[in-house]
């Protein structure tokens, strides 16, 4: 799971002059439901086939409804079957690589030398466990029809690789897409989250999903050093990419723009979300934060986060102008729902078409589903990262949730979607998922990086149904906890070490209360130490620290006595997460330097 990164656009802290004032968390205004029956492959819940908006209700009018036909006549188990032939290409269209290389390297290694993603020509040919079907994609061809590079991010650094498969123009489609999206999900462990994701959001009013589908993979590698054989790859899933051609068949307007949000938490960042012709526009800057798929017209997303920004204009105005409040609360019930805490600040689509001022969220990236269910298999802390607690660090969000009128239709529809989304409903489609996961999960290749056994992959399916209702009830909680909160990096003064973080919220109103420990290790079995019951969210520490490593670690407490930690958070070897803790080191010289972790 990606972790809220460390820096979240700024740092909030009391008494800091250094720190802009419009970050401060302290500086808020405090100021549908449409059931359509239809027969649908799960027979039990409709969506609304009319791409037309309806004009009726306030922020409601505007929303937009998927194109159901391409879901029709879809058998959620079959597996289609893909061979795959590379070989390399040339310099020209960065093709002149070996399968070897493309497979060699991560995301992160791209982005270090500033190249492109290396890629290889391929030759796609669709068909079933005895070769390539005439009428298919690539039947009886020979020549490359595509090109072919490692897709996602954090993902790309593990063992097995997911695929992106271009389709050049002029060679064909498959199911009517150029953009063949396979991914292997290696760290999902259900392996078949995110498309069970999509499959429910097709039925669901108020969402829009994507076309997926179970493939099996046949490599041949004809670059230097390859066999020369097919050789089996194992399951994927295919992902329909959202570009102008599936807005186009999902009924939306292709010429409208499309961003792709890679870690953007709604803040204005003047200095990169700018227009196209400033001069001091860099467009590679402005797509680490979102990634631009459609029109590149940035003045509607401009103004849009300027009124956002602006805590002078109720957050109500801003939503019924810039959003749809059926489409913004349906796509955060179902998150918090299905436990798909990678959500906060990326894996989603933002689309606005052309000749509108709405912005609507369409998923992306799904394989994070199922939170709950599997950190309570690793044993794992989930900290803050449950109900609204996990989308308090988001501007956009932070906003809806504090007005009291917006969190009461996210609270509707969060109960629409849960008489919707029942145990019944995820077990009888567990039952299709599994068994076409299963044969392919405990065979070569998939088998050897599989981390659970065969018994324990029965008793994580077995618990998977009961995913909603849990999640449900860490979201009543999180309306009731103080929210999280950013730790400053301790200051040295002439007085002694001066701590500080921003404040944190209650929906209830109620007294917070403050703990600060700090420690050699994070353990904190022995504190250098321990303040509890602070009212201020300031402490100046009149002792002197020796140099070396510590850890902060900060918790929220309201009058009910429920406790909230900090959004900061520590990397222990293993990859393990330690909640609400920031680490930093005194040097010799007796300053201070924060310990940032990089994704």
């Amino acid at each position: 799971m990606k972790m809220l990164k460390k820096v979240m656009g700024c740092i909030c802290l009391v008494g800091l002059s250094a720190v802009p004032a419009a970050c401060s968390m302290n500086n808020y205004d405090s100021d549908m439901k449409q059931t359509i029956e239809q027969s649908v492959p799960w027979g039990d819940v409709g969506k609304q086939q009319d791409t037309a908006a309806d004009t009726s209700g306030a922020g409601d009018g505007r929303m937009i409804y998927d194109n159901t036909a391409l879901y029709e006549n879809r058998d959620p188990a079959s597996i289609v079957t893909m061979y795959l032939t590379v070989s390399e290409g040339n310099a020209s269209d960065n093709t002149d690589h070996t399968w070897t290389q493309v497979n060699s390297y991560s995301a992160y290694h791209y982005a270090e030398l500033g190249i492109e993603r290396y890629a290889v020509n391929g030759l796609l040919q669709v068909g079933d466990e005895n070769g390539p079907v005439e009428g298919q994609l690539g039947y009886g061809q020979v020549v490359p029809n595509a090109m072919v590079t490692i897709r996602g991010q954090t993902s790309t650094r593990y063992a097995q690789k997911n695929y992106r498969i271009t389709i050049r123009d002029n060679k064909g489609t498959w199911d009517d897409q150029k953009v063949i999206n396979l991914n292997k999900h290696e760290q999902d462990q259900s392996r078949f989250a995110n498309k069970l994701c999509y499959d429910l959001m097709s039925e669901l009013p108020g969402m829009i999903a994507m076309r997926t589908r179970f493939v099996h993979l046949y490599v041949k590698d004809m670059t230097e050093g390859g066999s020369g054989e097919f050789k089996d790859y194992g399951l994927y899933t295919q992902v329909e990419q959202l570009n102008k051609r599936a807005l186009r068949s999902h009924g939306l307007d292709k010429n409208g723009q499309l961003y792709k949000i890679n870690f953007f938490e709604f803040y204005r960042y003047e200095d990169v979300i700018m227009v196209k012709n400033d001069a001091d526009y860099d467009v590679d800057a402005f797509e680490d934060l979102i990634e631009i798929k459609g029109n590149d017209d940035h003045s509607k997303l401009i103004a849009m986060l300027d009124e956002l920004n602006d805590y002078s204009i109720p957050i109500t105005q801003i939503m019924d102008r810039w959003f749809c409040r059926e489409n913004l609360f349906s796509w955060m019930a179902f998150h918090i729902l299905m436990g798909n805490v990678d959500t906060q600040s990326r894996n989603v689509f933002l689309y606005s078409p052309l000749n509108s001022d709405t912005f609507y969220f369409i998923s992306w990236d799904n394989d994070g589903a199922f939170y709950d269910t599997k950190a309570k298999l690793r044993s794992q802390d989930r900290g803050w990262e449950i109900g609204i607690s996990n989308y308090w660090g988001n501007v956009l969000f932070r906003r809806v949730l504090m007005d009291n009128e917006l969190r009461a239709g996210l609270d509707d529809k969060i109960e629409e979607y849960r008489n919707i989304i029942t145990r019944e409903k995820l077990e009888k489609m567990i039952d299709i998922y599994a068994p076409v996961v299963r044969k392919y999960a405990y065979s070569y290749p998939d088998s050897e990086h599989m981390p659970l056994t065969g018994g324990q992959y029965e008793a994580f399916i077995k618990a998977l149904p009961d995913e909603v209702e849990n999640n449900y009830r860490l979201y009543k909680l999180s309306l009731e906890s103080p929210q999280p909160f950013f730790i400053g990096i301790p200051q040295v003064t002439d007085e002694g070490m001066y701590f500080a973080w921003d404040a944190s919220y209650d929906f209830q109103a109620q007294d917070i209360y403050y703990t600060l420990e700090l420690a050699k290790d994070y353990t904190f079995e022995k504190p250098v130490l321990r303040v509890e019951g602070l009212f201020a969210t300031e402490y100046l520490y009149e002792g002197e620290l020796e140099p070396g490593q510590y850890f902060m670690r900060m918790t929220a407490k309201n009058e009910s006595g429920i406790e909230q930690r900090a959004f900061d958070y520590y990397v222990a070897s293993g990859n393990q997460v330690i909640h609400g803790v920031k680490c930093f080191f005194v040097m010799p010289d007796g300053s201070v330097q924060e310990d940032v972790y990089e994704e």
